[in-house]
């Protein structure tokens, strides 16, 4: 699912805790309510999933990083490793959730498709992701990084960034009606420096390169982000853009 990307639990804890910090709009947009079976698909370490059963969901969380799920196993949710093109469930949920897992799949229709079958009719899928121009100077910096080095830097790239209109029409083709759809920058506030995005999140990148050159390429991609991503205050600033929806699947009463 995800190109020779590891995900260290204490390290994503320590670098992108943002992550689910930022996730509070998606689940505003599920409205869960208590008692609902609710798939959260990407869960990661948990820490959306915990909130979701705190507010009386009946949670399942599924990822392929089996690191992740031990770590959300151990906050004592129900964390099953799982490739989120290949969903097992049949009409099992009430609603799909998914933040900031979406654009690491390059198969968005399996995705979908899986997600179709996986909830009851009038089901619904809410979920946020990278949207077209996410983080695109950080990309661009590390393709030509790669290109520099005689690879080919685009083909490393284990991301997905749609359009609203092009994941509109995939949602719509998978059996769903598009209730809500957004599509907008969040400058994201890093809290420590490109490089621990970088060791956090570009592993597809960095592991074309054998390991001595690793340290350099991340210096240099830094440097020349730095005049761009660093802000008046010091800080770093990735430049994240969003794409979140609500949908329903077709066929409610």
């Amino acid at each position: 699912m995800i190109a020779n990307q590891h995900w260290d639990p204490e390290r994503y804890a320590r670098e992108a805790r943002f992550v689910a910090e930022l996730g509070a709009p998606v689940v505003e947009w599920l409205a869960p309510r208590p008692g609902e079976r609710i798939l959260d698909l990407g869960c990661g370490d948990g820490a959306l999933t915990e909130k979701l059963s705190a507010m009386g969901g009946l949670v399942v969380g599924v990822d392929a990083s089996a690191e992740q799920v031990a770590a959300a196993r151990k906050r004592g949710l129900d964390a099953r490793v799982m490739d989120g093109t290949a969903l097992d469930f049949i009409a099992a949920f009430d609603a799909v959730f998914s933040n900031a897992a979406l654009h690491w799949i390059k198969r968005p229709d399996a995705v979908i498709a899986g997600v179709a079958r996986a909830l009851k009719s009038g089901g619904r899928f809410v979920g946020e992701m990278g949207g077209a121009g996410n983080v695109a100077k950080i990309e661009a910096a590390l393709v030509r990084a790669l290109d520099r080095r005689g690879l080919d830097g685009q083909a490393a790239s284990p991301w997905y960034f749609p359009t609203p209109e092009e994941y509109r029409r995939r949602l719509e083709a998978g059996g769903f009606m598009v209730e809500r759809m957004e599509h907008f920058p969040r400058p994201t506030e890093l809290p420590g420096d490109m490089a621990g995005w970088l060791a956090t999140f570009a592993e597809p990148f960095l592991n074309r390169l054998p390991a001595a050159e690793r340290p350099a390429v991340v210096a240099e991609v830094a440097a020349t982000l730095r005049p761009v991503l660093v802000d008046g205050r010091g800080k770093w600033m990735a430049d994240y853009v969003r794409l979140r929806f609500r949908a329903v699947k077709r066929g409610a009463p």
